[in-house]
């Protein structure tokens, strides 16, 4: 009797694809008009409106808020 290649009483092992990333890069670029700018990651299903920060911009030497907008 001539057996298959595999043995069926063993379980074959299954190639998943990896799921993609939920998170997308976004630039959160100064409102005080110095060009600065912070890069970030976003999940945008549990924060589907734009981000705002308050962070520090070291050209205009203070804090000062900085918004989201799209990475080119």
């Amino acid at each position: 009797m001539v057996r298959a290649s595999f043995d069926r009483d063993q379980p074959r092992t299954t190639w998943r694809a990896m799921a993609k990333s939920n998170t997308i890069l976004i630039k959160l670029e100064s409102t005080a008009g110095t060009g600065y700018y912070y890069t970030t990651k976003k999940n945008p299903r549990n924060t589907a409106d734009k981000f705002s920060f308050r962070k520090y911009d070291p050209v205009a030497r203070k804090h000062v808020e900085f918004k989201e907008v799209k990475l080119k």
